[in-house]
């Protein structure tokens, strides 16, 4: 069978915008990533041992073909020495580790991060898509395109409602928990074609290339959490990290995520110059209303007019979840909705929670101490209550 992975291009914008500022920044980090199932499948994730295996192998077989770095080369924030590096890149095999842990399954990257952190998505898409190949294909595709209809339907009836200051936005975000690579292209082809007005975009770079989309996404929690080990004091790191964000891009992507060390925590380090500067925040962990409120509250204190700022929602959203939060805010600030699971493995089937998250660097480990306590990700008990510590988070 054809490798489910057979071009680098197949992955979230995010990990190039990481990639080219770690590159620039940081290049001699060293990084581990560790695969984490957070849910209970179905069966057990160890039988699908030899098949990842067999997929990390051929993607380690793969290089940036000439016309995908012309794609990226004509992203005016990509750099032309980030495109030389790619065209001579190639994940090596020795890098990452795949072999059975119980009933489940032990991935881990290990290496310099500028080699090691674009497995991630590529990880959890093979997962995902092998783990879905295990039931019945002609039932889960039937209901997916009844489930796709019915979103489609029911974002046309937008344009019947009430108008809001500011409009709606969809994002397709759904790489990592795919059903399928081919189901995920239908998905955003069936939204780019029927709804235009709204869908304003996937993450997959691939995908936007190749439907003539915009490609969307900026810095995901791992950016953040290197910096924790990046020699700076530890209650600055944050600060760091966005800092050398603004100098990389200098005004493009300049949407901030909010949640590795907590909102509160963040928005201490996001002062007048950061609020400025950045076009918006990034939600991905906690009670997103109270998150938006707080977000709201920090631009009125700054001065800053929040209809020139724009939210973006992320945290496994619904259809009708994002459009009650656009109902909510949408006088108020510019909205964007990121939707990936419940759009791209919309099945009827029970979905997998998977994650592969960056867990030490340069020999030391690093946390995520999200708004939803189930999200923190630390194998260090001490490290992560030294965290809490620095920044004041009580859970």
């Amino acid at each position: 069978m054809q490798p489910i992975i057979t071009s680098l291009l197949d992955t979230d914008l995010y990990k190039f915008t990481m990639w080219q500022a770690m590159l620039h920044r940081h290049p001699q980090t060293q990084s581990t990533y560790r695969f984490v199932c957070r849910s209970t499948p179905e069966f057990p994730l160890v039988d699908l041992l030899d098949e990842v295996r067999t997929e990390i192998d051929a993607l380690c077989t793969l290089k940036f073909k000439k016309d995908e770095l012309d794609y990226l080369a004509s992203l005016r924030f990509m750099k032309s020495d980030f495109i030389d590096f790619l065209r001579i890149f190639q994940f090596q095999r020795d890098f990452i580790e795949v072999k059975a842990d119980g009933s489940s399954l032990h991935i881990v990257a290990n290496g310099p991060q500028v080699h090691v952190m674009g497995f991630e998505i590529f990880v959890l898409s093979i997962v995902n898509e092998l783990y879905f190949r295990r039931f019945d294909q002609a039932s889960a595709l039937a209901a997916g395109r009844r489930r796709l209809g019915a979103k489609i339907v029911r974002l046309q009836e937008l344009a019947q409602e009430a108008k809001h200051r500011h409009p709606f936005e969809l994002f397709d975000f759904g790489v990592r928990r795919r059903f399928s690579g081919p189901w995920q292209r239908e998905v955003v082809q069936a939204f780019a074609s029927q709804t235009a007005q709204w869908f304003k975009g996937t993450s997959n770079v691939l995908l936007a290339r190749d439907l003539n989309l915009v490609p969307i996404g900026t810095m995901a929690h791992e950016y953040l959490q290197s910096y924790q080990a990046h020699g700076v004091r530890l209650r600055d790191f944050q600060i760091a990290a966005l800092e050398d964000w603004v100098q990389e891009y200098r005004g493009d992507l300049g949407i901030a995520l909010t949640d590795t060390v907590g909102m509160d925590a963040f928005l201490a380090d996001f002062d007048m110059y950061f609020a400025k500067l950045f076009d918006g925040l990034r939600h991905d962990s906690g009670d997103p209303k109270e998150w938006g409120e707080k977000a709201l509250a920090h631009y009125a204190k700054l001065r800053i007019d929040a209809n020139s700022k724009r939210l973006v929602f992320s945290d496994g959203l619904t259809l009708d979840a994002a459009l009650d939060l656009y109902q909510h805010f949408a006088d108020r600030i510019q909205c964007g909705f990121g939707i990936g699971t419940q759009l791209a493995n919309d099945m009827g089937l029970k979905q997998l929670n998977i994650v592969m998250k960056l867990t030490h660097a340069n020999g030391q480990p690093v946390a995520k101490l999200s708004d939803s306590p189930g999200k923190t990700l630390c194998d260090d008990e001490t490290y992560l209550a030294y965290l809490k510590q620095v920044f004041h988070v009580k859970y």
